[in-house]
């Protein structure tokens, strides 16, 4: 299978198994993908993810919640300032206090909120709701 975005097939595999009632999902890892779900674990979307070694650069099991309606990649990852988060943040959340959008910075990878707090802009990589 050929990949064009990892975080995108991540993401659409969280979603897709979440419909369909899964408790559990496996996705390809990357240390990208371990931030973010390591963001969506604290920010309370997924329960526990765990590394397993696939002989093929592994992959991560999630625990699933049922908390997810929506999460995707932004496409194309848009630089953003500081000041112009909130234009992005009222284009992909549907409203204000719901939801995050996964920035990352000169500091990691974080949630909007978190950017905002310390000042800081980054590339947008997805939303989530």
């Amino acid at each position: 299978m050929m990949r064009h975005d990892l975080l995108s097939d991540v993401l659409s595999k969280i979603k897709n198994a979440e419909s369909a009632g899964k408790e559990v999902v496996e996705v390809p890892s990357s240390n990208l993908v371990k931030d973010v779900l390591k963001i969506l674990q604290e920010e309370g979307f997924i329960g526990d993810f765990e590394f397993i070694d696939d002989k093929k650069g592994g992959k991560f099991k999630v625990s699933l919640l049922k908390k997810v309606n929506e999460c995707k990649s932004i496409r194309p990852r848009h630089s953003v300032t500081k000041e112009e988060i909130i234009k992005y943040e009222k284009r992909y959340l549907p409203a204000a206090n719901v939801g995050f959008m996964i920035i990352t910075t000169s500091r990691g990878v974080m949630t909007h909120k978190r950017a905002r707090e310390l000042g800081i802009g980054g590339k947008l990589l997805a939303y989530v709701y």
